[in-house]
């Protein structure tokens, strides 16, 4: 891209300065959780290197599953969220399985739903009518009750949960051979 003004990703949709730096600050910290599993084994994306039950492999699992639902959010509103506060510990179970990689789970086949659900998370950024469109939050423990979240929210929201998740990955990464994301 040459100017961010200027730029456009269809022949219709012009894509604003706005637009360009949320997509432009969320590409950066996914590259960084991305690069923490470079030249690693299935085996190795998805051992604990901490006494938390994280892995790289189930960081990059959660991080897509968490962008979906946001941009489910964005489209259609809290319904598009699970309803936290009816789960069971059926519920509870299955949401902790995307932390961990699970058997007949790769690397690449993680690798590869994070990038489609990326390049869906971009899409919309890009043909947003409204970044201003808001929705009320779903019902959860951690949600304050009656707020509401904009787009531009959801995706700074998405951007700073891939950035700490980076953040995690960096030190599994370097407990598990000593390499780093950044140093």
């Amino acid at each position: 891209m040459t100017d961010t003004a200027t730029a456009t990703t269809t022949a219709t949709t012009p894509l604003t300065d706005e637009r360009a730096d949320l997509l432009e600050a969320l590409a950066k910290h996914r590259h960084f959780l991305r690069f923490t599993v470079r030249d690693l084994t299935d085996e190795q994306a998805g051992r604990r290197t901490t006494v938390s039950e994280l892995c790289l492999g189930g960081l990059i699992k959660h991080v897509t599953s968490v962008e979906r639902h946001w941009v489910r959010f964005i489209l259609d509103g809290p319904s598009g969220m699970p309803d936290f506060t009816a789960m069971t510990e059926a519920d509870w179970a299955r949401r902790a399985e995307e932390f961990r990689m699970l058997p007949g789970e790769t690397l690449a086949g993680v690798l590869a739903a994070y990038e489609e659900t990326a390049r869906r998370t971009d899409e919309l950024v890009a043909t947003l009518p409204d970044l201003n469109a808001t929705h009320p939050l779903p019902k959860a423990p951690w949600n304050e009750p009656g707020s509401r979240w904009s787009a531009r929210r959801v995706l700074l929201h998405i951007t700073a949960e891939t950035a700490q998740h980076a953040g995690h990955a960096d030190i599994i990464r370097e407990s598990l051979d000593g390499a780093k994301t950044m140093g």
